[in-house]
């Protein structure tokens, strides 16, 4: 999905215009993937802009950062303030999508990353639905990569980490040329891990099921966080198991959720229908739940939203 350039970001402290943020081609991150990143949405409310769970996007990238020994010189807060600052400087009152990056710049070459530059930098810019509109309301259409996630022990897979996307990339780049949406990763034990960018969802006998992110190799996910509290305010049960790629030819809904993606219907799964192959009954509800959550609609989950 195309970019449309915003007026300001923010570079180490500095708000610099949009076409002057850039970079060297020697920075360590370009050649060796060494960085973390986030992605983060902030969403038009009765009351002005509002990002949502900031704070727990900002604590996942000083996790990040501290797993992949990276030296970030800002703490929570600063990253929150600044995130906010960005939002208010490039006039987003209808929402936007946040891209803060901690990589390694410009100043050493070779594998060794502990001498080079740390560069952080976040950038906003609206963006609309990751998967299609079309998607959003009707399903998408998955297919069970060829590409395994990462083994735990080969990457740390509780890290948001700028390398670990060519992984993601190769699985949605095969996926897309076969004629699908979106791809479902295996982990190297055969079992679901998750999408290429999303974790997912099976509903089977009115309960939401989606795998353990630490035992599937998955990325803990923030949006699938808030969509667990969801679904048990609701009154559903949720459980954390493994599954297998049979389990999703036959449970009766599902779907993914991702904060770039948010909450989407599955229709099929290498082309096997799911449920009647539309978006079922309990994935609308906690798809109209959380699009109201995060646009300020219900006095329950304020607490989610930072308001700019």
């Amino acid at each position: 999905m195309p970019i449309t350039p915003t007026k300001k970001i923010w570079v180490n402290g500095t708000l610099v215009d949009w076409e002057k943020a850039t970079t060297h081609v020697l920075s360590h991150t370009l050649h060796y993937g060494t960085g973390a990143f986030e992605g983060i949405r902030a969403y038009k409310t009765s009351s002005g802009p509002a990002v949502f769970r900031l704070r727990e996007h900002m604590v996942r990238l000083v996790n990040s950062c501290k797993i992949l020994m990276i030296d970030l010189p800002y703490t929570v807060d600063q990253l929150v303030e600044a995130a906010k600052e960005v939002v208010r400087v490039n006039d987003l009152e209808n929402g936007c999508y946040l891209r803060p990056l901690v990589y390694l710049g410009y100043g050493e070459m070779g594998i060794n990353p502990l001498n080079s530059p740390v560069e952080t930098i976040i950038a906003a810019w609206p963006w609309g639905a990751y998967l299609g509109d079309e998607g959003v309301e009707n399903g998408v259409k998955m297919k069970i990569s060829s590409w395994n996630r990462h083994h735990p022990n080969v990457f740390p897979t509780a890290s948001k980490t700028v390398g670990a996307y060519v992984n993601s990339s190769l699985a949605k780049v095969e996926a897309l040329k076969a004629g699908y949406d979106e791809a479902i990763m295996l982990g190297t034990d055969g079992r679901i891990s998750e999408c290429s960018g999303e974790n997912l969802f099976i509903v089977r006998d009115g309960a939401l099921i989606t795998p353990p992110s630490s035992e599937a190799g998955a990325l803990a996910g923030i949006t699938l966080n808030s969509v667990v509290e969801i679904a048990k305010d609701l009154g559903y049960e949720v459980r954390y198991e493994s599954l297998r790629r049979d389990d999703l030819y036959i449970c009766d809904e599902a779907f993914l959720t991702g904060t770039a993606a948010e909450v989407v219907p599955i229709g099929s799964v290498d082309d096997r229908a799911i449920g009647s192959g539309k978006p079922g009954p309990i994935t609308k509800q906690i798809q109209s739940t959380y699009a109201s959550a995060v646009r300020g609609e219900i006095p329950a989950y304020e607490a989610w939203l930072d308001r700019v």
